[in-house]
């Protein structure tokens, strides 16, 4: 039994999953005649009170589009120094939109309101950059899915709309904070001028996202899209994964947060843990000290038993919990560490 914590992007489609993409009802979507893809965008749209969506192949992409749109080349993009569109996302700032990149060094990847404030450049200056987006992530991967407070991105609003900054969200895995903060998710599109969300991390389905914005965003967006090479057609076949997962996958995300923070739990006991970021949904980060000396070796002391993670540093180690991990998978894991 292979017990894979490496990302929560390695699921599988389950058995409804798969029939549902079995029947789904298909057309050309390049030409927007997919009814399933536009079942789903309109789904999406709504749940979060946009007036319109646009599903892709990836979350890289969803949120370079979003940058190229509310962008020009020369501008700045403001984020955080542990923000997946810097550190994950192939220097697409930079090649897609000529924009550079302000980083801040926030709180397990979470910005604050008087940071921003104090990050805009001066439009009057012809030395600087014009800032023009502040992009913001919920939860933070690299945080260890940390999750915002949202009176915090209430703050962070005022703050754009003083000095004219359009806000973007990386939302791959904001239904783990929608369902770990208990919140609204119509509250989020009162707030974000986009939003990009993964449905292939822990919602479960193959393959994935959709960028959230007005009509005229995604109408551009739409443009942006065919030019990256993500125009597909018979996609309808995607999207009704996505749409099984909104209608089934959602509520169950509690059952990883539980998961991750028993995991928390027994490595808070092991002297060769050092530090743990706070476990608010499904990630787990924690620190490698002692007789293990590194993150690799920890990791290949539980891949002999079957185990994965992902050493995120030379001294660091991410778990993540998703829904193909069970409540077996999670007693076997804890069972192994207490041997170590």
């Amino acid at each position: 039994m292979l017990i894979d914590f490496r990302s929560d992007t390695v699921t599988r489609p389950t058995p409804a999953m798969k029939k549902s993409m079995l029947e789904a009802k298909l057309g050309d979507d390049v030409f927007g005649e997919d009814p399933t893809v536009n079942a789903l965008q309109h789904k999406m749209s709504k749940m979060f009170g946009f007036d319109d969506a646009l599903f892709c192949p990836s979350g890289t992409m969803t949120n370079q589009i979003a940058i190229k749109c509310h962008t020009q080349p020369g501008d700045e993009v403001i984020c955080d120094e542990r923000s997946h569109i810097y550190q994950y996302e192939g220097g697409g700032i930079a090649m897609n939109s000529g924009c550079s990149v302000k980083l801040l060094e926030g709180d397990l990847g979470r910005l604050h309101s008087s940071m921003i404030e104090h990050a805009v450049n001066d439009k009057s200056d012809v030395h600087k950059a014009y800032s023009s987006l502040v992009s913001l992530e919920n939860t933070c991967n690299r945080g260890g899915g940390a999750c915002y407070d949202f009176s915090g991105f209430a703050a962070i609003k005022k703050v754009c709309i003083q000095h004219d900054l359009k806000l973007h969200l990386d939302g791959a895995r904001l239904f783990n904070a929608i369902i770990a903060k208990r919140e609204n998710p119509k509250a989020y599109g009162k707030i974000f001028d986009s939003i990009s969300i993964c449905l292939s991390k822990g919602l479960g389905a193959p393959v994935g996202s959709v960028l959230l914005g007005d009509k005229k965003l995604i109408d551009k967006a739409r443009r942006i899209r065919k030019v990256f090479g993500g125009g597909m057609r018979q996609a309808g076949i995607l999207a009704v994964a996505g749409i099984y997962a909104l209608e089934n996958h959602v509520k169950r995300l509690a059952t990883d947060h539980e998961h991750a923070k028993a995991l928390a739990d027994i490595l808070k006991s092991k002297s060769f843990v050092g530090e743990i970021y706070p476990v608010e949904t499904n990630i787990i980060i924690f620190e490698i000290a002692g007789k293990y000396k590194s993150a690799k070796n920890f990791t290949h002391s539980l891949e002999k038993k079957d185990i994965l993670m992902i050493p995120m540093s030379p001294t660091f180690v991410r778990m993540v919990t998703h829904l193909d991990i069970s409540e077996k998978m999670i007693q076997k894991t804890i069972k192994e560490i207490k041997k170590l």
